[in-house]
């Protein structure tokens, strides 16, 4: 099985498992995957997080997270954070919880590299910097040319605390 980010014309992004990637690619080709939020059958890939873990006894941190990528340096525009807020007030308390949960876990155990966070990776990955959690923002394109040099992160859904 392989999870595959997707993303509609419409900008919508969102996940779904295919059995391997010729299924993937025989069901798009045929446009019978759909969005999940419009139903729109213009669907492609999106830039894809794969599952990682940390090596040694402690398995539940990841090695490297990433924030939600913002288009600037400054993190997320005013629109995106309303975007974001309008959101995570709609999702189900449960999965807001379950996600304030991870975001406090990341903050606890991980450390906040900001808009370094590409730089960052690429140190730990190549060995120049100690092996270690981190998180932080990057443009899209960076995390883009991350996944194609085999670096490993995720990105996590950064809902806002509070009401």
């Amino acid at each position: 099985m392989i999870l595959y980010r997707l993303r509609c014309a419409d900008g919508h992004e969102f996940d779904s498992w295919f059995k391997d990637s010729k299924t993937y690619e025989r069901q798009e080709k045929k446009s019978l995957i759909g969005c999940a939020v419009c139903g729109s059958a213009k669907v492609e890939r999106a830039l894809m997080a794969p599952r990682i873990g940390k090596k040694g006894k402690d398995s539940t941190l990841p090695a490297v997270v990433e924030a939600p990528a913002a288009e600037t340096t400054a993190g997320p525009s005013p629109e995106q954070q309303q975007q974001i807020a309008a959101l995570a007030r709609h999702m189900p308390a449960e999965l807001r919880e379950a996600l304030l949960k991870v975001r406090a876990e990341v903050e606890k155990n991980c450390e906040h590299v900001g808009d370094k966070f590409a730089e960052e990776a690429r140190k730990i990955h190549y060995g120049e910097s100690d092996k270690r959690g981190i998180y932080g923002q990057t443009s899209e394109e960076e995390a883009e040319a991350l996944a194609e040099e085999g670096i490993e992160f995720g990105r996590l859904p950064w809902i806002p605390r509070g009401n």
